[in-house]
């Protein structure tokens, strides 16, 4: 089980499931909403994410594929937590620094390396994309 919450420590969540996916994403959202070189993200069923503490506000932004994607972040830090809504979509993508424990980056796959900021090196073996990567199966698997 992983846990983790805002940097104030007013929202805290725990994962009770195995994570599905872990990216590494280098679009210039993922970058402004980290305020880093690149977002990590790691991919979990909703029915897993149970909220501890808290109540996260939320917010939708226009994505570039022409979807809207849903945030949920702290009220009062303003911390990011994870994406998604759980109430809506089978799986949620859990911001990797809201996480109690870092994520081990080595098999993470990175999209959006076309938008990826200049010396940024990537792991030779690592599974990239230019931009999004194909849906995944669990994306339409919603098990409530």
């Amino acid at each position: 089980m992983a846990t983790g919450g805002c940097q104030c420590g007013g929202v805290r969540y725990e994962i009770a499931g195995a994570p599905l996916d872990l990216y590494c994403c280098h679009c210039g959202e993922c970058r402004s909403q980290s305020a880093s070189a690149f977002g990590i993200s790691l991919i979990v069923r909703s029915a897993d994410l149970r909220l501890l503490r808290g109540s996260p506000k939320v917010f939708a932004r226009p994505t570039a594929a022409g979807g809207r994607m849903t945030c949920f972040f702290c009220p009062d830090c303003g911390s990011r937590l994870w994406h998604g809504d759980p109430a809506h979509e089978a799986v949620v993508s859990v911001k990797g620094g809201s996480l109690d424990a870092p994520p081990d980056l080595s098999r993470a796959r990175h999209i959006w390396v076309s938008r990826k900021l200049p010396g940024v090196i990537l792991p030779p073996e690592a599974e990239t994309w230019p931009e999004d990567p194909p849906p995944q199966p669990y994306e339409d698997a919603r098990d409530d």
